[in-house]
This record gives structure tokens, sequence and C-alpha cells, in this order.
């Protein structure tokens, strides 16, 4: 085993995940993940079976007086979001995930995502098939494709796929934690031709704007932090020079996924001398503004102004000035908080990504509430924003929120146990952050669900890390939980 996993317990949770480490699994790339888990099935003689859209179920019979006991579904996804710090040489289509132990002793990787969430679930559910050790009830440890960038997965699943009415959803990121509860979603793109000019002669200076430095994190789970967003920094940047000077937009890019917020952006600007020297002043304010503004949620935010490649080419200026307008105008962040569960975040926007295409401009954001009716709200303001514009705007990719049942007989199972092993009540929480449970629940009426998981930080970024101690305590409360049920 990697001599950073080395002693790590338990040991097959690890051993899968170091494995599936060594294997691409970005969104919509799980087939080396999923084959890993068809050949496991297949060495321990345990029935598998692949569903049209890739999802995986493998059962493995109840043992000891647990055998006739009612199915119980483990699940996790096999996809992670994929991202890296700039200047990380790392391709996700081949390289292997490196870890890397902090000083705390927690798990991270060497500048990328870690792909604890959902990987370490993930592999509970895999070293529960491998563990003749383990006493349990029927199991089927099913793991679902590409839930971070649609849920497309657990979208196409089909009410025949499953036998098992008690689901123990893994994909939490908080010990102690039980969630019976999560936000549903959509996302709203937003894309405008770009109208392409000769750069003015006048306009003598082709420099580079770029925010970095940020940590980034899960769009739904740390939206209420208040990070910051590189692409609205950038865009206040801008905004502010587009006040006193003319300028014109080579390319503007930031971020990378639906579901993290932006942790770096840059645009490539043509201007002449007078400009340049205004931008390189608020370059340094703005450098000192944000980590002032910022200083309780960031550490070092960086906004460096370089030379760029002389550019032939621009957007004009009435496209300049849009996009600019729009990427500080559009709304980012926590929009409401709930009146029904203290402290959690009822409704969000995330300005996740832009980028310049050969003829396009392109914008995607992501909203999310607990409240039906309310994200549909908060997509239209965007896409408000966006036809004020003049993009043309397409919204998609929603998925319902699980309701809360403070009822459920999984719960209540889930909260004695705990109790009997740590002394004290869970907390039972919802989540403002999309689970694959509220697909699930619609697909199996009467599926009882929970999710819970273990110390997870930075998920959706490269400052992700999995805490070994937590991982091991979760470990031994789902087992505790499989033999109470």
């Amino acid at each position: 085993m990697n001599e950073v996993l080395q002693g790590l317990k338990p040991e097959l949770v690890w051993k899968h995940f170091e494995a599936i480490n060594q294997i691409p699994r970005c969104s919509k790339n799980e087939e080396g993940v999923r084959n890993y888990i068809l050949d496991m099935a297949k060495r321990l003689n345990l029935e598998s079976k692949v569903d049209e859209t890739g999802n995986v179920v493998v059962k493995k019979a109840g043992t000891g007086s647990l055998k006739d006991k009612p199915i119980v579904v483990v699940q996790g996804h096999m996809d992670m979001v994929c991202e890296k710090n700039k200047g990380t040489e790392h391709d996700f289509s081949k390289d292997p995930i490196s870890f890397v132990k902090t000083d705390e002793g927690w798990i991270k990787a060497d500048g990328t995502t870690l792909g604890a969430d959902n990987g370490i679930g993930l592999c509970m559910g895999l070293a529960l098939l491998e563990d003749e050790s383990i006493e349990h009830p029927p199991l089927e440890v099913l793991a679902t494709v590409d839930e971070e960038t649609g849920m497309t997965g657990a979208m196409g699943l089909k009410s025949d796929f499953l036998e098992g009415k008690l689901l123990i959803n893994l994909d939490s990121e908080d010990e102690g934690i039980i969630y019976i509860g999560c936000a549903g979603g959509k996302h709203t793109i937003m894309t405008k031709k770009i109208d392409w000019e000769d750069v003015p002669s006048s306009m003598n200076e082709t420099v580079s704007l770029k925010i970095k430095g940020l940590h980034g994190g899960h769009s739904g789970m740390e939206i209420i932090k208040g990070l910051g967003n590189a692409i609205k920094l950038l865009s206040r940047i801008l905004y502010k020079l587009s006040e006193t000077h003319d300028f014109r937009l080579v390319e503007v890019d930031g971020g990378t996924a639906h579901n993290a917020i932006p942790r770096e952006a840059d645009a490539v600007l043509v201007m002449d001398d007078a400009a340049l020297t205004e931008l390189g002043k608020l370059a340094d304010r703005y450098q000192a503004v944000f980590n002032d503004e910022l200083r309780f949620v960031e550490d070092k935010i960086e906004v460096v102004l370089d030379e760029a490649p002389r550019a032939e080419k621009a957007m004009s200026a009435g496209m300049s000035a849009t996009v600019v307008r729009l990427l500080y105008g559009v709304p980012h962040g926590v929009m409401a908080m709930s009146h029904a569960v203290e402290g959690l975040v009822e409704t969000s926007t995330n300005l996740a990504v832009v980028k310049t295409r050969q003829d396009e401009v392109y914008m995607l954001t992501s909203q999310r509430s607990s409240v039906a009716t309310s994200i549909i709200d908060i997509a239209d303001k965007v896409a408000a924003v966006g036809k004020l514009a003049g993009f043309e705007v397409e919204q998609g990719g929603g998925y319902p929120a699980w309701q809360p049942n403070p009822d459920s007989k999984l719960l209540h199972v889930c909260k004695d146990v705990f109790v009997k092993m740590y002394g004290k009540e869970p907390s039972v929480e919802a989540v403002h952050a999309g689970l694959e449970c509220g697909i699930i629940g619609e697909a199996y009426d009467g599926m009882d669900m929970i999710s819970f998981g273990p110390d997870i930080r930075g998920a959706h970024s490269p400052a992700e890390r999995v805490d070994p101690k937590s991982v091991a305590s979760v470990w031994d409360y789902l087992l505790q939980v499989l033999k109470a049920l």
C-alpha cells in the first residue's frame, strides 16, 4: 500500500481507495471504476448488474443471524470533481492521484482534488462486499455515475434495478450528523456570440489580469461561508476600470464546475498606456481590499497583472462592456436562509464558470434551494439578468429536493446506535447540497433513506482532505447500524 496510507484503518477501505485513485474517474468517465467493481464482484462470486445509464449494483447475501433481515442498499457514486491548481502538472484522463499527509494527519492530494467525495463512501461499500468477517443483513451496494455534473446516474435508475427499501447514502462530509433532507437544484447557462473586431491602433498594450489564491469549495455545503468567488472579484476590478477608461476584452476565463466556487479567474485585455497605468493602480488597491474584506475566510488572495502576447482581434467595445457588466451584476451567494431549519441555507446561486470559446462567451451558473418554487425563482432572476445583457439563456439539469422524514424508522435506528456508541445524540439535519436521495426517492416509492459520512473538508477543490480517524469511526458506526437493522 502507498506509504502515506500505510497502517490506516479500516485497511480494506483504504486499499480500495488507493486502487480507484489510480483509475481516471472524472464525471462521465467512470468506465474504469465500473470495471473495477465488476471485476471484484466476479472474483468474489457475487451477483452484479449494470443498467443502461452505467450504474452498478452488487448483491451480497446476509450473514449469521441477519441473513433473513430486509435488504439494505448502501449507496455512493463513482465519479469525482476534477480540479487542480494552476501550475500543477496533472492529466485527469490518465494520471493517478498522489497522496499527501497533512501535519494534522489528514489525507489530501498533491495539487488536485482527492476524490474522497465520494470515493471513501464508495470504498466503504466495496469493503462490505469483500470482508467476510462482518455480520450484516442482505446488501445491495449501489454505485451511481455522474453525480457531480448532473446526477444523471440516479435519474436513470429504473424501479426494478433495486429490491431493498432501506438506503444508506454515504455521500456526506460531517461525522456526527445524520442527514434526512437535501436541496434541489438546476443550472442556468448564458451564451452570446462574440462580436470580434480589429484591435484599435491606439490600444498598444495587451495584458492579463489574474485572480488566484482563493480556497474555492463546494458551492452547496460551503456557500454559507462567504468564500471569495474569483470571477466576481475579477469582474469587480474590470467594472471599476470601465467607469474611467476604455479597453477591450480578448478573453475571460474562470471556474471549472457547476458545483465548485471558482478559485481562479483571468482576463486578457487590450488598452492604451493610460488605461494600463490605472489598471495597475486598481490591481494593487483591490488586492488589499479583497484580502481585507475576506480575511476571515481566505488566506492570501493575489491580483496579478502581467504582459500578454500581442492580440490582433478583440471583442467590440459594446461586447466587452456587456460581458463585464453581466459578470459583475449576476447574483452569487446565499439568497435566503431557511425559516424552518435554523442555520440552513434555503436558497443560493453560484456563478460557476465563464469561458471564452472561439465564437461565443459561455457562462454557467448553478441554483439550489430546499423550496421547489424558490429554485425556479432564483434561476429566473439569473436568467433575467442574462436576457437584459442580450445573452441566450438555457435552463436545465434540475433535480428534486429530498423532503425530510423525521418519523423514519431507519433514522430512529441510526440515532439509537449513535447514542449507544458515543453517549450523545447525533445532529439530525438537512443539507444545502444535492444528494441522490431525492432522485432515488422519486424512483422508489417508500424508500426509507438516511445519509452520513466521515469528515471531509474542501471538497471540489485542491484543498480537499479527509480525516482517517473519522473514516475509521464512521466505518465502525456503519457496521453497528447494519447489525441493528
